[in-house]
């Protein structure tokens, strides 16, 4: 029995999802626009950056790159949607906490691991559980735990696939097939209520993502992110188009090696819901689908995610000149951050992928190998390429959440991380990104050793 690869079933399911949301969100279209050409005008002016990334198989991943993300309702519901993205390849990385901004939820981002599954498709979904013991209305607490319990977010048939996989070890290309059509159907827009117009009002009035969570049937997808070379270009096309875009970006401000994650987004949609017990052309409005575009730079390591942490920590306190906006203050912060590769790389600062260089293939047998990788670098034996960071930052995603759902909200709840109990509800722990980011550095520097030493 041949099956087919978890990297082409991920790669199916990312190009189907995008085709139903623009379909659903023609708004996600003009994204698909702004970033192409955007993408195209900066490699035209950049040669340089056009050459390396074709060189490194990063064309097409551009191109094809996109996060989405979901919020489940139930510890059941989390684990099945584990399983699932298992048959993509797909792995919990990392633990977001986003109570401590106001948003009831903990989160992972499903992804692939593997440096060759990344390179062929990286798509990736930040995944968020409601926590229900964070609604201080016992009764409507216990109203929404009723109506998340008797919901079934899979298909049968989506669930059979599931377990045939895990009993396979893999889906042949007819079952592969079923199985994308069927979870595709897990995150479809589904414009019927659960609840009838008080009680949503209600889950309303207790926290917006509360009423999207427990209102409907699934947790249809909420934003499918394209990756953007220039993120300002891109805001900028996105005001001149006349999109109500967020007035600043998520995430560390414009640098010459960029870091981590930069993000905006354009205001959630307001679309028509019927209620339950409401004949057709009755109904309300319902706010949670939204556009957003992401940059991604460097991967930081601990060291480097310290620094950017605290320092975005000072810019967000209101200090600093009087009258500085934030942008201002973010971007005097930062001017304590290294923004070069090669300071980042003798701090201790940033992950990269090391490569032996034609010339060090040439050379090394014929002379004295020096044994500091920077030293390799200097001499021009190696290559050292900045490793994109995979992951999302909670500040941000939490500042994109609250950005769209409204104003009045609540600033925090008095919860404490609670990492065991996602894990719980989850069914596996949740990998440490640090060590993934680690590891895929030690073996490229494992690998240039060893050829050094052959040679």
């Amino acid at each position: 029995m041949t099956f087919v690869a978890s990297d082409d079933i991920r790669a199916a399911f990312s190009a189907a999802l995008s085709a139903m949301y623009r379909n659903e969100v023609p708004l996600y279209g003009d994204l698909l626009d702004i970033v192409a050409s955007v993408n195209q005008a900066v490699l035209r002016a950049d040669p340089a950056l056009a050459a390396d990334l074709e060189q490194h198989g990063a064309l097409d991943r551009l191109a094809g790159e996109r996060h989405g993300a979901i919020r489940v309702g139930t510890a059941e519901e989390l684990s099945l949607m584990r399983r699932a993205f298992a048959v993509m390849g797909m792995q919990p990385v990392g633990y977001y906490d986003l109570a401590v901004a106001g948003v009831p939820v903990y989160s992972t981002a499903f992804r692939p691991i593997a440096p060759e599954a990344l390179r062929r498709n990286p798509f990736r979904v930040f995944t968020s559980l409601l926590r229900l013991e964070l609604i201080e209305d016992e009764a409507l607490r216990e109203t929404a735990r009723t109506l998340l319990s008797s919901r079934r977010i899979f298909s049968q048939p989506a669930v059979k696939l599931v377990e045939q996989y895990e009993q396979q070890g893999g889906l042949t290309a007819a079952e592969a097939e079923r199985f994308v059509a069927e979870v595709l159907e897990t995150f479809r827009w589904h414009s019927e209520a659960l609840v009838d117009a008080q009680t949503y009002q209600r889950l309303l009035a207790s926290h917006r993502l509360v009423a999207d969570v427990v209102s409907f049937r699934g947790p249809h997808i909420n934003h499918l992110t394209p990756r953007t070379l220039d993120i300002d270009a891109a805001q900028a096309e996105m005001t001149r188009r006349g999109m109500a875009a967020k007035e600043e970006i998520e995430g560390p401000p414009p640098r010459r090696v960029p870091i981590l994650l930069r993000q905006t987004s354009f205001r959630a949609l307001q679309e028509h819901i019927r209620f339950q017990g409401q004949a057709s052309g009755e109904g309300g409005t319902h706010t949670a689908r939204f556009g957003e575009i992401e940059q991604r730079g460097l991967a930081l390591t601990e060291k480097g995610r310290a620094l950017y942490d605290a320092l975005l920590n000072d810019a967000r306190k209101d200090v600093g000149p009087q009258g500085a906006t934030y942008p201002q203050r973010l971007r005097a912060a930062f001017a304590q951050f290294p923004d070069a590769h090669v300071e980042l790389r003798r701090e201790g600062l940033g992950f990269y992928h090391y490569a032996l260089t034609s010339a060090g293939r040439r050379d090394a047998a014929r002379s004295t190998t020096p044994g500091d990788m920077e030293a390799l670098i200097e001499r021009g034996w190696v290559s050292a390429e900045p490793l994109t960071y995979e992951d999302f930052l909670p500040v941000s995603a939490a500042g994109i959440f609250q950005s769209n759902l409204g104003r009045g909200e609540q600033g925090s709840y008095s919860a404490v991380t609670a990492q065991d109990a996602f894990e719980q509800a989850l069914g596996a722990p949740v990998l440490n990104p640090f060590d993934l980011y680690r590891q895929m550095e030690q073996q490229s520097i494992d690998m240039v050793r060893e050829k050094l030493r052959i040679a």
